[in-house]
């Protein structure tokens, strides 16, 4: 009973800040505007066959998706050099890495501006050399390095937290066996790490899908993705019934992205004990 009372402050701010938003969309996204009141509708969602529309989905499932495997290249090796370093300086590394995460989201994005812009810090630079300027911004290739930037973190703390409790006997067993250090990465560490690396994934995934602020910044509004429809749909057009025809087709796509996430990682945890030998 005191268990079940202690839950409640958990089930008020579920229902107050997930559940009863989360109604509200769905009532706008099912209704449009008459003039005898709301009535239920399916008009939302079957504007979102416009060939711009689906355009933009794509786009956004693209830059996410190339965002998150250069966390994945550029993550995965310095989360496992740092779980493997005996460096007394390692609590030191680990601090500077998530140092940035402490300052304002915006503040971090908008810092890109004065190395990436026309008469930035790189291009003045360049120009010593009498290289001509370079666009950076407004481009894809900015909105993903923004993205990486800003998510890079998320991808390296899971990995590090989950290679941090690989038994270092495992790796030992396996060079005992016979196995080269290539051979102990590919049949211990990695598949002992799948389950951090997938949480990683979807740390860095979800959050890029939706993303409208970095691609407002260093796209330069040349690069527009779904969060920036949404966004405007809320905030400029005031279309409330199409913005969350929107959310809901994004979150349902989302929500099937991590449940095949946390199937993975469930079958990652409960297949590392019998193959980490193997």
């Amino acid at each position: 009973m005191k268990k079940n009372l202690c839950l409640i402050p958990l089930y008020v701010w579920s229902a107050v800040f997930i559940v009863f938003p989360l109604l509200i969309v769905l009532y706008y996204a099912f209704t449009r505007d008459a003039s005898s009141g709301m009535s239920l509708s399916f008009e939302s969602f079957s504007r979102l066959a416009d060939p711009m529309y689906l355009g933009v989905i794509l786009r956004s499932f693209k830059i996410a998706v190339i965002a998150t495997l250069v966390c994945i290249l550029c993550g995965y090796p310095a989360a496992y050099i740092l779980a493997r370093s005996n460096s007394r300086s390692k609590f030191i590394i680990v601090i500077l890495m998530l140092l940035p995460m402490w300052m304002n989201f915006l503040l971090r994005t908008y810092s890109w501006l004065t190395l990436l812009e026309k008469s930035g810090l790189i291009n003045s630079f360049l120009s010593l050399f009498g290289v001509d300027p370079i666009i950076f911004l407004g481009t894809e290739g900015a909105v993903v390095l923004g993205t990486v930037y800003n998510y890079l973190p998320f991808m390296i703390m899971p990995i590090y937290i989950t290679l941090l409790k690989l038994d270092q006997s495992h790796l030992d067993a396996a060079a005992d066996l016979g196995a080269n250090p290539f051979q102990v990465f590919m049949k211990v560490t990695l598949p002992f790490s799948v389950p951090g690396v997938l949480s990683g994934v979807s740390m860095v995934f979800v959050p890029s899908v939706t993303t409208f602020v970095i691609s407002q910044i260093m796209g330069s509004g040349n690069v527009t993705l779904i969060g920036d429809i949404i966004e405007k749909q809320y905030r400029v057009v005031n279309d409330w019934h199409f913005g969350s025809a929107l959310s809901v087709v994004i979150m349902i796509i989302v929500l099937a992205f991590m449940y095949f996430i946390n199937r993975g990682d469930v079958e990652a945890n409960n297949g590392n004990g019998g193959r980490l030998l193997r």
